[in-house]
């Protein structure tokens, strides 16, 4: 199980282990972004600092109808005790968490300030 907290924006945050390419260890606190389709989103500072290896270019459609174009990165993280390979969307935003890495998992959310936030693997 994941567990996080509530910030006082109503934002779920969760702290995610993040592996540079060397296998170093960095935690990341993330917010959890329901309207992200995507694994991961992380700033260009934060993935110029983990050295990720550049994937591919992406697009997506944002909310306003516009579109924007991004670079994908590889990241190997800690999710629920296992290793997983996700692809990183570089966005200048706090990092957030989407949907992808969410598939196959219970979310909880104590929706106000200082609750609880689980995320449970779906048997």
């Amino acid at each position: 199980m994941i567990s996080g907290r509530v910030s006082a924006n109503r934002e779920a945050i969760i702290s995610v282990i993040v592996h540079n390419p060397e296998g170093e260890a960095h935690e990341v606190e993330a917010i959890i972004d329901t309207g992200f389709d995507g694994s991961l989103s992380l700033p260009p500072d934060a993935i110029a600092n983990l050295k990720l290896p550049w994937r591919r270019r992406g697009q997506a459609l944002l909310a306003d109808g516009s579109t924007t174009v991004f670079d994908i990165y590889d990241v190997v993280l800690d999710w629920d005790g296992k290793l997983r390979r996700v692809a990183v969307d570089e966005a200048n935003t706090a990092p957030l968490v989407g949907m992808e890495l969410l598939n196959g998992f219970a979310l909880r959310l104590e929706v106000r300030p200082g609750g609880a936030v689980t995320i449970q693997q779906l048997s």
